[in-house]
């Protein structure tokens, strides 16, 4: 594959909140959720279309087990979506669409969701 070949079809962010939880009440996983449902929806996806989710957190202490599998069962997407957590300061979610870049690159996978998620009120 042909580095041409590789694009972007759709690029979002989470909301910023202000200082002091105006979004205290999300967790970070929904609010990546948020923003993966608005890549499909704005990309014409089909939510079954979407081979992969790599979404960056680096702060995950209780939030749970793999809060890019909540992120993505949130978005309704198919339990047999594959998906991984990213944790890297200051690099998570540019270190995800680096990972989804190789991904579609060396053919596993065509349709991958990148992005980076954090709950700072929840933290």
């Amino acid at each position: 594959m042909k580095n041409d070949d590789i694009v972007i079809t759709s690029a979002f962010r989470t909301a910023i909140g202000s200082f002091n939880g105006s979004l205290s009440s999300k967790t970070a996983p929904e609010l990546g959720s948020t923003v993966i449902k608005k890549c499909v929806e704005n990309s014409n996806l089909k939510k079954d279309e979407v081979d992969m989710v790599y979404m960056g957190q680096v702060l995950t202490a209780g939030v749970g087990q793999n809060p890019a599998r909540q992120s993505t069962i949130f978005a309704g997407l198919p339990n047999e979506t594959t998906n991984t957590t990213i944790n890297q300061v200051c690099g998570s979610g540019l270190a995800s669409v680096a990972l989804a870049y190789n991904s579609v690159k060396c053919g596993d996978g065509k349709i991958i969701i990148a992005g980076g998620q954090e709950s700072m009120s929840n933290s």
